[in-house]
């Protein structure tokens, strides 16, 4: 159960309002979360809680693809943002770092900057414990809870490396990583002939000789001619 006082903000709050972008320089969330939304309240930062609730309205995290954004909210102290809409990079950005999200368009209209606020994501339950109401959202599948508990994507992998459930792409399985086997230029290519002239067929890049024509009996080739005639030539 998360819950907290709502901070609320307005539609199409864009990545470059949530960390302007010149505050860039540096991907360190506790330099971020200084700059968090100053451009629409320069107190922020220095006045959201742990655990507060950002609320606002439709296409919330537009603009661009940063992941700075929902990181500088994460590191604010903010637990779970509740919006008409978000951006679809935002969404999976914030639940890649463990920021979780809610779209629900009753529970942002029907909360105010101060409200108290409690989540909870297993059922999608939103109460605005100021006024006594209560929306239905989604609730978060199993897994991307998971991922928030676990701090966020890459957490959650490790986490299951060191339990065992996954193995690192280089770790060759219990054994341990397999010593890699150069084998001589063109050696594939050789393979691949011996492979094909059992079978009575060539490599693809090597150039089969034309089928020969049928001779007719008693009739000899051109190069059975060319042989005749330089045999007489040599007898004379």
């Amino acid at each position: 159960m998360l819950k907290g006082k709502a901070w609320k903000f307005g539609d199409d709050v864009d990545t470059d309002v949530i960390i302007p972008a010149r505050h860039l320089t540096s991907s360190d969330p506790e330099v971020l979360k200084l700059h968090c939304m100053e451009d629409l309240d320069a107190g922020f930062a220095a006045k959201v809680g742990p655990g507060d609730i950002m609320v606002a309205g439709t296409n919330f995290g537009c603009g661009s693809s940063r992941e700075h954004a929902p990181i500088a909210i994460k590191a604010a102290g903010i637990s779970c943002v509740i919006a008409t809409s978000f951006a679809r990079i935002f969404f999976r950005n914030s639940f890649n770092i463990g920021l979780p999200i809610l779209e629900s368009a009753d529970a942002a209209r029907g909360i105010e900057s101060g409200d108290e606020v409690e989540v909870d994501l297993g059922s999608g339950l939103i109460k605005n414990v100021s006024k006594g109401w209560e929306w239905q959202a989604a609730p978060v599948p199993g897994f991307m809870q998971e991922l928030v508990a676990d701090g966020g994507l890459i957490e959650h992998v490790k986490k299951l490396i060191a339990e065992g459930k996954v193995q690192k792409p280089d770790s060759g399985g219990p054994e341990g990583p397999k010593e890699e086997v150069k084998k001589p230029r063109g050696s594939r290519m050789k393979e691949i002939e011996q492979e094909a002239e059992p079978e009575g067929r060539s490599a693809p890049w090597v150039e089969e000789a034309p089928p020969s024509e049928s001779k007719i009996p008693g009739v000899p080739d051109d190069d059975e001619e060319e042989e005749e005639e330089e045999g007489e030539g040599q007898e004379k």
